[in-house]
Parts: structure tokens; sequence; C-alpha cells
């Protein structure tokens, strides 16, 4: 299998690349747009088809790459049925599968950052987006977030697959590239409570300053604008 992680600097930002061999076909999750060029020159020097390209939520601190990739390759854009996106062809919800060749990612709505959040499961491994970082989890004070959807999010879905289980965040701050389940479960600090009402104290009382991409992200990711229309 052909597994490439990818990164942005600006937004700490990752972006995965998957496939199940050379010159076959491909997928994308959570593609920044700056970087597209990028992902098209690695899928030619992979001898890659793009085929699907997958948003994780509605992102705020980076315009998507979502519809610039798919202007270029034609691949089906894919997000979870809960997003407001105007330009995905493919809505998702809890335990479909997505296929591409013999890679299958099983979908699990985890709102709680965002009320359109969803992960990725792939047998040994997690695409959380923004639900699950390593060693803390993503805010839950914008976009229709909610600390208690999240604490479900993360109690009763993520944190019981098996512990083993590597978590791929979309975003790291501290030059970390992966995790697991059991890795989050004993040294996440925000994970280390006893009740919902604990883990909202926590994330009421980040007083974390927006995104400064917010005011332009979100509304552009909603409408899928490409890089000539930015």
């Amino acid at each position: 299998m052909i597994f490439k992680q990818l990164f942005d600097d600006k937004s700490s930002t990752y972006t995965y690349l998957l496939a199940s061999d050379k010159g076959r076909e491909a997928l994308i999750i959570d593609p920044v747009i700056e970087h597209t060029e990028k992902y098209i020159k690695l899928l030619k020097d992979l001898d890659l088809k793009l085929v699907k390209v997958i948003d994780t939520h509605i992102h705020a601190d980076h315009v998507t790459g979502l519809n610039e990739l798919s202007k270029k390759t034609n691949c089906t854009k894919i997000m979870g049925e809960r997003s407001k996106s105007e330009v995905v062809d493919l809505h998702v919800k809890e335990n479909d599968k997505i296929k591409v060749e013999n890679i299958e990612l099983k979908v699990i709505y985890t709102p709680g950052h965002t009320d359109c959040s969803y992960s990725y499961l792939m047998k040994d491994r997690v695409f959380t987006g923004d639900t699950l970082l390593i060693n803390g989890t993503g805010r839950t004070d914008f976009q229709n977030g909610s600390a208690e959807a999240q604490y479900d999010s993360l109690f009763n879905k993520l944190l019981k697959l098996p512990k083993k289980t590597i978590v791929l965040p979309a975003h790291d701050y501290n030059g970390k590239t992966s995790s697991t389940i059991g890795n989050e479960l004993e040294n996440n600090p925000r994970l280390q409570v006893d009740s919902v009402d604990q883990y909202k104290e926590i994330m009421n009382n980040l007083n974390l300053a927006n995104p400064k991409m917010m005011d332009i992200a979100v509304p552009a990711n909603v409408k899928g604008l490409t890089a000539d229309q930015l």
C-alpha cells in the first residue's frame, strides 16, 4: 500500500494520500489548496489516478483543495452528510464504506469540533480530523461545536477502537506525526476526566483566539472556491 502524510506549515495541516500500489487509483484526505500542484506531481510520479478526495469537516484554518483537485482530476468530492459544502458530489453517513480498489474506509460521525466532523477508519488506523489530536482534542467553541457532543464522539466511539489503532489527525502543532488510541487514553491530558461535565469544563475554558484564516476559509470552503476564485 502507498501511504503518504503531507504537511502544510502555515496551518499545521496533515494531508493523506492513499493507494493500493503504483499505477493504481488513489484518494486524498484533507487537501490544502496551496499544495494542489504538489499533490498532482506526486500522483504523476507514483503513476496514480486520483478518484476520490475527502474533507473530514469544514475547515476554518485553511482553504481546502477539495474542489481544485476535482477540477484538475475529475475526482469525486466526498464529505459527511452534515456538511454544508455546496460542491460535494457524495455525502456519506455513519457506517458507510468508501472504497478505492482494495482500500476501504469506514465512516464514523464524530461531531464536537464542528457539527459536520467525521472520522474514517481503515483497518489499523483512523483519520480523526480535528476530533482527536495527539495529546489534545479539537476546540469546540465555533461552527456549531459542542464539548458534550465531542465527549460522546471520543469516549463512545473513537476511544473504543483497539488500543493499537494508529491515530492520524488533521493537525499537529508540535512535530508529531501519529499516535495510538492506547497512548491517547493514557497520556492525552484532555481525556483524563471522569465525566462529560469535567470535559466540558476543560473545553469551555480554553479561551483560544479564532483561527487567523477563519473569515476567509469557512465561506470559501462552504462554496468550494477554487484558486482562481480566491
